[in-house]
């Protein structure tokens, strides 16, 4: 039987495509921040325009390979035209990993929500993409992933996901398809965010989520945000997942300030801490993460540095050590 786990959030011990953490305050967060294809996807009236460069136009090709792709998967759900309420919202992400104690990685991460015109009658949607199986399954907060903790991941921890979701109300949504291959997964959210005057504002997730390997789990978040001021917030996140076949709750949790310097530059400081509560070390790693982010073409070509240092320790027979990290990406929304 599951064991309740909010408590262990609300202490701070601390849906794909890819999982979605709520925002910053609007005027401290990008403006064209990635689309989250288990969010509420930008309107797309048209097609991306072209200004006759490479990049412009391999986006392009990318926003109509998946548009003739949807198009032809929403055909099978009835007979109304694409372009009568359809929409896609994507992103392609490429980067890299360096920390001091593990070494470098290359990893590619991309996601897709398309809101299907017949399907959408049901409140139905279409996602798919490539990310880590884990964290897609168990919808671990955008903020609280491995790549974002500048932790270690291998190709081997991604795979390829597509499924089909339904939003019942503003606050509950299900999701079911396939990752890795043929292996079948399941999710229910719900998601409750309260605005506490003009400065606070506070978000309860709870994703309960079946698998074959991990039978049923859930993972709760907790975000609040603070604004001292339009360009400046204060943002803490915490989450904590525990499934039938976990030995304990595995949880993290970071807080930091986020500053806006306008035209979607965003620079964010902040300190973060994870474990397992049955682990052979309890605190895992904690330490300290700024990053930089901005446009670097348009308003859909964005560049990401993420410097951290952080102090791990795998085993309990072992001393606590130090590692510095750098993480660089470039992402593409469509």
């Amino acid at each position: 039987m599951l064991r309740p786990i909010a408590l262990v959030v609300l202490i701070g011990l601390p849906w794909a495509a890819l999982s979605e953490t709520p925002p910053p305050p609007q005027s401290v967060q990008p403006t064209a921040e990635a689309p989250q294809p288990d969010g509420e996807p930008p309107a797309q009236d048209a097609a991306p325009a072209d200004d006759g460069n490479v990049l412009d136009t391999t986006r392009i090709y990318v926003y109509d390979a998946t548009k003739w792709l949807a198009s032809g998967i929403d055909s099978w759900f009835g007979d109304r035209p694409f372009e009568q309420g359809g929409r896609v919202a994507g992103r392609i992400r490429l980067g890299t990993l360096w920390r001091q104690d593990e070494g470098f990685d290359w990893l590619t991460r991309w996601g897709v929500r398309v809101n299907l015109p017949n399907l959408r009658e049901r409140g139905g949607f279409l996602f798919f993409g490539r990310d880590n199986e884990r964290e897609v399954v168990t919808d671990r907060p955008d903020g609280l992933t491995r790549r974002e903790q500048l932790l270690e991941e291998t190709r081997d921890d991604q795979a390829f996901f597509a499924g089909l979701g339904r939003e019942v109300t503003d606050a509950l949504a299900f999701r079911a398809g396939f990752r890795g291959g043929l292996k079948p997964y399941a999710q229910a959210r719900y998601q409750k965010r309260w605005e506490l005057g003009q400065r606070n504002q506070v978000e309860f997730r709870e994703t309960v989520f079946w698998t074959l390997d991990d039978r049923f789990g859930s993972t709760t978040a907790l975000n609040a945000d603070h604004m001292f001021d339009p360009s400046l917030a204060l943002r803490w996140q915490s989450a904590a997942t525990l499934s039938q076949e976990s030995d304990g709750v595995e949880w993290s949790s970071s807080i930091g300030l986020h500053k806006g310097f306008g035209y979607q530059r965003l620079l964010s400081l902040e300190a973060l801490v994870s474990g397992e509560t049955e682990g052979d070390v309890d605190l895992s790693e904690y330490g300290a993460r700024a990053r930089w982010e901005q446009p670097i073409y348009k308003d859909w070509l964005l560049a990401e540095l993420i410097v951290g240092h952080f102090w791990p320790r795998k085993e309990s027979v072992t001393e606590r050590g130090r590692a510095w990290a750098l993480g660089v990406s470039v992402q593409m929304l469509f």
